[in-house]
């Protein structure tokens, strides 16, 4: 063995949003052909930060920089641990108890074990399947389910190399990814300012600097940048955080739960029931309203149906008025604290900022308190010096330069050149993510829009219908991304449908042996990104943008393939079978190899010069930044253009201003009392009835918070040891297992007899899932908190089952944000909450309690797999 500490490093962007959208550039050192260390990538071996044009913020005496080097946040540091997990797929394999020439047992999906077979015969069943079903119900019985939160590969694209094969054999059903991230601005916000592509402040251009310079206070609602920012950009939120500590800007937290920068970085925290906020927020425009306190002759220049607004929360329209009174009794926010918050805010000049939305952004209605924000930031004349709207993730959202709030850089680039992954385009047939189960079970579903995040506001307004013929309705998956039980809507219902008989065929590719995985007839395992080659760029450091050649940092492990190479083998076995599938692997690869296709995604990623720039080069340094924009400081803050000048600078509604009424919703539906043309309480309906006022409440008193996971991302690194070691990645029960951490109020935790480290399962009429208690005052009194996105350890299966694992997207509502509205509702539900003997469990179910584990890494799969 040498003694050098390393043999070779290799640049990796180690973010997770997938879709070509890449971030988290770091170094990774390999000794004797294993991963040593991932650190943070030093700029200063290639650059000086006079050739990078170093950006710098001064403000009240202190000074804000880039710095010279990365910040990955612990999720890519610990990586290695990922390749190397004992739940790695090692070879192909096959439900024990799926005959495609006999008896499917579709029953049997998420309990059956598998068997070892080649690839060659796994290929060759796949190819049987997908001529026999397209020739029987043509091809559109077939869906790719392919988008996902996941390694940020290009060439070997995590999700949607399938759709390329399948787009040569006369196409597929789409799965249309809606808007999850920003459900409540997409299906709410854009009717009251417009704001494509997602429905918040797109231009937020200079805003830090803005911030800095003249704003008072930063109302982070429901936004946790400590955390969240981690899988799409690193650590610069955290320092934005610490930076308006240092210059004295006010920080204060809306949330449930007093969240990680809560701790850190609150002067203020404002604890409120989930999905409660717009109570709140109606009750501060009360005050404004009958205290005069806000920008009325900004409201008359800038905004259209004020009055409509007015005189619902005065309580001329339905005899109630939102008074901080009425708001408390709903939100939990005492009316004396809404009060304090409403005349601090009427007084000082704040902006609002986000992690995208929070739990409310996900919860049922979440158009209405996104449509209450914006009427607020209206109410305060949005647009001013210091009063923005921003994000503090994913900046250049969707390639859009305002949609970032730093310095932006001569070039955005783009991996789009290289990128052999799906696109999100508008062409049919496609269904919502969101109904999928419903789709696979039901004759025909209907829905409004193609529910594609980007898409504009009058997308929202089209009638869809999937109303397949008998027998050529969905009949078999083809998924990359086995996550939907753990991180969608329903997902108790969504194992069912995965076990429906008309559903002939489930194949699955995938690195672990995790959630959807266990429901499919074959697996085909595939590599992480530090097992190959590819072509990246990182664009939401808030540092510099780069692009970068990710060498191969160690062998695979095990007999798996890239995602490309996977969808590269079927293809090849469709070739022996002639007709149209013939030459199909010399037309899916266009007769590339892998560094073609990197060459190609450096000539294009949008630099000056790409056609002749030295790819050689580019190879040896391994990456490349582009420098910040020349007088980036004279380029106007935020929505100043429309503050100064609003006909010239138009909002994107029919009227170009702010609409407190939207005449587009009153028009298109006229029946809906959900989402009507003004933001309202909505007490229940459309599938809903989740408030602490229910009658449903007697029985599940208690609204559970399921946040942006700490220590993953959505359902990536459940299996990192380095993560479920610590005290709040997994409690420990007194069986050895490691729960999903479940926070309890210690004023509730006394009503139901917990104490820390009790096992407890939280529960409703779909469902149970467990978790280790934390008692915690971080939490408020009437919510309890259990992040989403944990491995599925189900131990009953579907509708009315029970999960070990803590994935408590199980137990969510099916139903959309509301009927015209496809979002998901993961968030903000109500639930049960009792204390579990996990050795009674054992009793009950003991099989499933005596699978393969490891405390350090979760279940594994050796007990999934025997010998034929």
């Amino acid at each position: 063995m040498s003694n050098k500490t390393t043999d070779k490093s290799v640049v990796k962007c180690l973010g997770f949003c997938g879709f070509g959208m890449g971030s988290n550039i770091t170094e990774v050192d390999v000794k004797d052909g294993r991963v040593a260390r991932i650190r943070p990538l030093h700029y200063d071996q290639l650059y000086t930060p006079e050739e990078l044009n170093a950006w710098k913020i001064e403000a009240r005496g202190h000074v804000l920089e880039p710095g010279m080097k990365s910040y990955p946040p612990p999720l890519s540091v610990a990586y290695k641990t990922r390749t190397y997990s004992p739940n790695r797929i090692p070879y192909p394999l096959k439900r024990v108890d799926w005959d495609p020439n006999g008896e499917r047992n579709t029953q049997n999906r998420g309990s059956s074990k598998y068997v070892h077979i080649s690839w060659d015969k796994a290929c060759d069943l796949i190819a049987a399947e997908i001529k026999r079903i397209q020739e029987e119900a043509g091809p559109f019985s077939i869906m790719a389910q392919s988008d996902g939160h996941g390694e940020t590969k290009n060439v070997h694209a995590a999700h949607g190399c399938q759709t390329n094969l399948l787009n040569l054999t006369g196409g597929f059903l789409k799965q249309a990814r809606q808007p999850d991230s920003w459900e409540g601005w997409y299906w709410g916000a854009k009717h009251a300012w417009g704001m494509d592509p997602v429905g918040m402040q797109t231009i937020t251009t200079n805003v830090i600097k803005d911030i800095s310079d003249n704003g008072d206070a930063i109302f982070y609602w429901g936004a946790d940048p400590e955390t969240t920012p981690w899988g799409w950009g690193g650590q610069m939120a955290s320092r934005l955080c610490y930076w308006f500590n240092e210059i004295g800007v006010l920080s204060v937290f809306v949330a449930p739960d007093c969240n990680y920068a809560a701790a850190v970085h609150a002067d203020k925290w404002i604890p409120v029931l989930p999905n409660t906020d717009v109570a709140l927020q109606l009750a501060i425009a009360y005050v404004w309203m009958t205290e005069g306190t806000y920008e009325k002759e900004y409201i008359d220049t800038h905004s259209v149906g004020f009055d409509w607004f007015e005189y619902y929360v005065l309580g001329r329209e339905d005899g109630v008025p939102k008074t901080p009174a009425w708001a408390a009794e709903r939100c939990g926010v005492p009316d004396y604290r809404i009060k304090a918050l409403a005349r601090y805010w009427a007084k000082h000049k704040v902006s609002i900022a986000h992690c995208n939305g929070g739990g409310y952004i996900r919860a049922a209605f979440a158009h209405e308190p996104a449509r209450m924000e914006v009427y607020l930031l209206g109410m305060r004349g949005v647009g001013q010096p210091g009063v923005n709207q921003f994000q503090m993730i994913e900046w250049q959202l969707m390639d859009v330069k305002t949609l970032n709030p730093l310095p932006s850089c001569s070039v955005l680039p783009s991996s789009e050149g290289a990128y052999r992954g799906a696109t999100m385009d508008l062409s049919e047939p496609f269904i919502p993510k969101t109904m999928i189960h419903k789709a696979i079970t039901e004759p025909s579903i209907e829905w409004h829009g193609h529910v594609i995040a980007g898409i504009d506001r009058a997308d929202q307004l089209i009638p869809f219908k999937y109303a397949p013929e008998p027998g050529k309705g969905i009949r078999m998956i083809w998924s990359d991304a086995p996550c939907w039980s753990t991180c969608w809507n329903g997902g108790h219902e969504f194992q069912d449908a995965l076990r429906h008989p008309n559903l002939e065929f489930v194949l699955v590719q995938h690195p672990w042996m995790e959630n959807d995985c266990l429901f499919a007839d074959i697996i085909l395992p595939t590599s992480t990104t530090l097992e190959l080659e590819d072509f990246n760029v990182d664009v939401r450091s808030g540092q510099w943008n780069a692009i970068a050649y990710e060498g191969q940092a160690v062998d695979p492990v095990g007999d798996v393939r890239t995602d490309y190479e996977a969808v590269g083998e079927v293809a090849r076995a469709l070739e022996k079978l002639g007709g149209v599938y013939e030459n199909l692997y010399e037309r899916y690869t266009h007769g590339n190899e892998v560094i073609d296709w990197i060459e190609k995604g450096f000539r294009e990623c949008g630099m000056e010069g790409g056609d002749t720039a030295d790819f050689d080069r580019f190879l040896e340094d391994r990456f490349k930044l582009f420098p910040t924009e020349e007088n980036w400081e004279a380029k106007p803050a935020g929505l100043i253009g429309f503050y100064e000048d609003p006909e010239n600078n138009p909002l994107l509604t029919p009227s170009g201003k702010i609409e407190y009424y939207s005449t587009t919703l009153a028009e298109t539906f006229p029946d809906d009392k959900v989402r009507g043309p003004v933001a309202h309480w909505i007490e229940k309906g459309d599938g809903h009835d989740d408030r602490i006022s229910s009658e449903r409440a007697k029985d599940y008193p208690y609204l559970l918070v399921t946040n942006h996971p700490r220590w993953r991302v959505h359902a990536n690194h459940d299996d990192v040891p380095w993560f479920r070691e610590l005290a709040t990645g997994k409690v420990v029960g007194p069986d050895g297992y490691g729960y999903e951490p479940l926070y309890v109020n210690p004023v509730d935790a006394e009503k139901l007899g917990l104490a820390d480290g009790d096992i407890a399962g939280i529960y409703n009429e779909r469902g149970m899932v467990l978790g280790g208690v934390i008692l915690s005052e971080r939490i408020m009194p009437g919510a309890v908190s259990q992040d989403h996105g944990a491995r599925c350890d189900s131990i009953v299966v579907g509708m009315g089952g029970l999960d070990r694992g803590g994935a408590n997207n199980l137990i969510c509502p099916s139903a959309t944000t509301s009927k015209n509205a496809a979002g998901e509702v993961t968030n903000s539900f109500l639930v049960g909450v009792k204390k579990v003997d996990v050795f009674e469990l054992a009793g009950q179910y003991p099989e499933a309690f005596a699978r393969s584990y490891d405390v350090e890494c979760g279940r594994v799969l050796d007990s999934l797999i025997v010998e034929e």
